[in-house]
């Protein structure tokens, strides 16, 4: 069975959460870990991080079915409320404009 828009939305809030402790934390979030463990994390490890959310969610909020036999959510259609993802994306855009 295909996934419900709520279902997929509700899966997408974890990428909220990483892009906003980030915002928050900075490269001492938990979410952001070293690409080369001996130089420790870098601020580009931290951008590279809330770009992936952010590209994550962006995909997310563009699901929608390409025809009637497609069981795709239409999470772009939906009137479901997602400003608290809109607003993460925005978030994560400009902490990687901050802090580049």
């Amino acid at each position: 069975m295909a996934q419900t828009v709520a279902e997929v939305l509700s899966a997408a809030t974890d990428s909220v959460t990483v892009i906003n402790d980030i915002n928050t934390k900075g490269k001492a979030s938990d979410y952001v870990s070293a690409s080369d463990p001996s130089a420790g994390v870098t601020q580009a490890d931290a951008n590279a991080r809330v770009k992936a959310n952010v590209d994550h969610l962006s995909t997310v909020l563009a699901y929608a079915p390409v025809d009637s036999d497609d069981d795709t959510p239409d999470v772009a259609g939906s009137s479901a409320d997602k400003s608290s993802y809109t607003t993460a994306i925005s978030t994560g855009n400009t902490y990687i404009s901050n802090n580049s």
